[in-house]
């Protein structure tokens, strides 16, 4: 199957769909100077190849007594049990992202806690226990500067003033 090549078109639907996932299809259409339905026809063509995976409700995790956020470099004692440390990092519900990634570390998680003492209580009882995994590394973070999806083209909407360089 030949590679889809997204058009003009195709990148201002994505624009303004990672600004806001329930913009309307119509306001969308207007925007891009085509009818409702070309814009649902191609969100499905986007979805249904891979391009778009979804749309996800943001919580601010704080909101919820999630107070602490923390990264935590996960070492392996044999880095061909990854897929079962996997598994068993799945069943925790505090680690919301985990990347395998080069360097000191095989994997990079980033987990919410309601504090250190919960955050204390998940890596020695919960990640340090599971069969292979050597040794942990855990970054606190004290704010998130940056909060953005993958960079798509920005597309001002029509009669918006262009954002100055």
């Amino acid at each position: 199957m030949p590679k889809y090549q997204i058009d003009q078109i195709d990148q201002k639907i994505l624009s303004f769909l990672v600004k806001n996932a329930r913009m309307p299809f119509l306001e969308i259409a207007r925007e891009c100077g085509v009818s409702g339905a070309a814009i649902h026809q191609r969100v499905k063509k986007m979805e249904n190849l891979g391009i778009i995976t979804g749309s996800r409700l943001l919580v601010k995790p704080q909101t919820l007594g999630l107070n602490v956020c923390a990264f935590v470099g996960v070492s392996l004692s044999q880095a061909n049990h990854y897929p079962q440390v996997i598994e068993a990092l799945k069943n925790i519900s505090e680690v919301v992202e985990c990347h395998f990634v080069t360097g000191k570390h095989a994997l990079m998680l980033k987990i919410y806690c309601q504090n250190h003492d919960h955050l204390m209580e998940i890596l020695i009882n919960t990640i340090q226990n599971i069969p292979s995994v050597e040794q942990t590394e855990t970054f606190i973070s004290l704010d998130q500067a940056i909060e953005r999806q993958v960079w798509v083209k920005d597309f001002p909407m029509k009669g918006a003033p262009l954002r100055k360089k």
